[in-house]
């Protein structure tokens, strides 16, 4: 089959960070899908984990964490599925990725497609819907009040995959005011049709920002990028016994400042349930089954906002490049061989 691997870490301008192959077929177990891909979207896992991992001398590491597929097989445990079906999913970290025709993906952290999104627009959501909804329900429990505090949540990367997909979440099911943080015109824009009620530039201290808005202190600050660069004005902003959640990997957090607030901070890493196999690993079969309900009553949308041509080396490595250059909208798709 083929495939796209790489073997050492490299710059994504370099020819050989990311290469075409030609590798067996997978083999898949008892709870299972093998799985024909047929588009994917790209994210900053992806990027991160080509520029620091080693795979073993003579392997081939392939990424891939939002997929759309066909069914070719099913494994023994396996139930709600057959061949033929065609399904999305973000797959776990620790398994070969969606870069190649052919994918074993564990059939608990599957769903069916939304029935109304084409195969470019099914593959954008995935993964930055399991972490927004994760982060939203399972980490921030925003349907908790916060005593004396807005019913209100900061999200900080409002353009990104994940904050994109947060906004449109939090729109569709709860009664937060969402306040998303832009810095370009272009970006303003995409937060406000995406549904954000309030933006604030990230550019500038955000506490006085929120201030501004009259709502009073929020409850909640979500942060997808630079936490540790943003975190002494989250604590500023933020009511006390407030809740904030990160996804980023900041080389060191000082967490200090939220002790006079009593404010908790929540780590969202979506590959956790498929990584450990936890006892609720089906809940992201769970999320992905209610997203596709909500994208085929129209009250989420698909982030894809651009489609870099098929599935192959060349057209990752411009990916992961875009990526890198943090100007991305929205997510990158690619499909078909």
């Amino acid at each position: 089959m083929k495939a796209i691997g790489f073997n050492q870490p490299l710059p994504a301008s370099d020819p050989q960070s990311l290469v075409d192959l030609d590798l067996p077929t997978p083999e898949y177990g008892e709870q299972d899908l093998l799985v024909e891909v047929q588009a994917i979207a790209v994210n900053p896992a992806d990027t991160k984990v080509r520029a620091s991992a080693r795979p073993a001398a003579g392997s081939w590491r392939i990424l891939g964490w939002d997929a759309v597929g066909r069914v070719r097989a099913v494994g023994e445990r396996v139930a709600g599925f057959k061949p033929g079906d065609q399904v999305f999913y973000a797959g776990a970290i620790n398994r070969p990725g969606s870069y190649a025709e052919l994918q074993a993906v564990d059939a608990r952290i599957a769903a069916h497609v939304p029935r109304t999104l084409g195969i470019e627009d099914a593959a954008a959501l995935p993964l930055t819907t399991l972490t927004a909804w994760e982060t939203l329900f399972d980490r921030l429990r925003v349907e908790q009040a916060v005593a004396g505090a807005a019913n209100a949540i900061v999200v900080i990367g409002g353009a990104g995959g994940v904050g994109s997909m947060t906004i449109q979440l939090a729109r569709a099911l709860t009664g937060l005011a969402v306040i998303a943080t832009a810095s370009r015109a272009e970006t303003v824009e995409w937060v406000k049709k995406i549904g954000a009620h309030h933006v604030i530039d990230h550019r500038q201290p955000l506490a006085p920002q929120v201030e501004a808005l009259g709502l009073g202190s929020p409850a909640f600050v979500f942060s997808t990028t630079h936490t540790d660069r943003y975190l002494p004005d989250i604590a500023q902003l933020i009511a006390p016994q407030g809740r904030i959640a990160l996804i980023d990997d900041p080389a060191s957090l000082d967490i200090v400042p939220l002790k006079s607030k009593s404010l908790s901070i929540h780590w969202e890493f979506m590959f956790t349930r498929p990584l450990l196999g936890t006892a609720d690993i089906a809940r992201q079969q769970e999320i992905l089954r209610e997203a596709a309900r909500l994208a085929d009553q129209g009250k989420i949308v698909t982030t894809r906002t651009q489609t870099l041509g098929t599935i192959n080396a060349q057209n990752l490595r411009a990916a992961h490049e875009l990526l890198e250059s943090g100007r991305a909208i929205g997510k990158i798709v690619l499909a078909g061989w």
